[in-house]
């Protein structure tokens, strides 16, 4: 495995911005969620063994440069360990706004199993798994707010300070470039995958 950059932010925290920041800056192909619903075999098998304790991260991550968003940020300190030299972006948001956005759209799809479409159960039943691995028993909305903090600190505690940037999609593109040593590119920050868009993106999963 060979990732360059690794993000350990949850899901909703700008990540599909981060995926196709890093694509624009030459860190692409840049692994995402998306690329689970796009590819669910082998992809769901090989993160349900991770899940499991038997992870190959060879495989899962074959061909791409860097990673955002889950799976990935359920197993942040697992692959920055197996990745010495990757730089570790921590993407970010406020903890109420991250809530309000997660609510909204993977919770309300994940956490109602009578939706799940029956192509799909597979993949929600993994995805639930990652869920639990990063929040616990976590369900409403302050103990939700406490994992997410309590996620923050500890990859703050765990990542020195020179292979860390904590960073938010409103921070534009100036600390990510300096951060990886890029030039800052012409035209603004991608900006992409609202409620709306996610949606648009589930639909994917329905058709598996």
């Amino acid at each position: 495995m060979s990732l360059k950059v690794i993000s350990a932010g949850f899901g909703r925290t700008g990540t599909m911005s981060l995926k196709l920041a890093l694509e624009q800056l030459g860190f692409g192909p840049c692994y995402h969620m998306i690329e689970v619903i796009e590819n669910p075999d082998p992809q769901v098998e090989l993160w349900n063994d991770a899940l499991a304790g038997a992870p190959d991260f060879d495989a899962i991550y074959q061909g791409y440069v860097s990673a955002v968003d889950w799976p990935t940020a359920a197993f942040w300190k697992e692959t920055a360990d197996a990745c010495p030299e990757a730089k570790i972006i921590l993407s970010t948001r406020s903890p109420e706004s991250w809530y309000a956005s997660i609510s909204e759209t993977i919770l309300a799809t994940v956490w109602a199993p009578d939706t799940w479409p029956p192509q799909a159960v597979e993949w929600f039943k993994m995805v639930t798994k990652v869920l639990e691995r990063s929040f616990g028993d976590a369900r409403d909305k302050d103990a939700l707010i406490r994992a997410f903090e309590a996620h923050e600190a500890k990859v703050k505690a765990a990542i020195p300070d020179d292979r860390l940037l904590v960073h938010s999609a409103k921070d534009g593109w100036q600390p990510l470039c300096d951060f990886l040593g890029v030039a800052v590119p012409d035209g603004d920050y991608p900006r992409t995958n609202s409620k709306e868009e996610f949606f648009l993106h589930m639909t994917k999963a329905d058709d598996m």
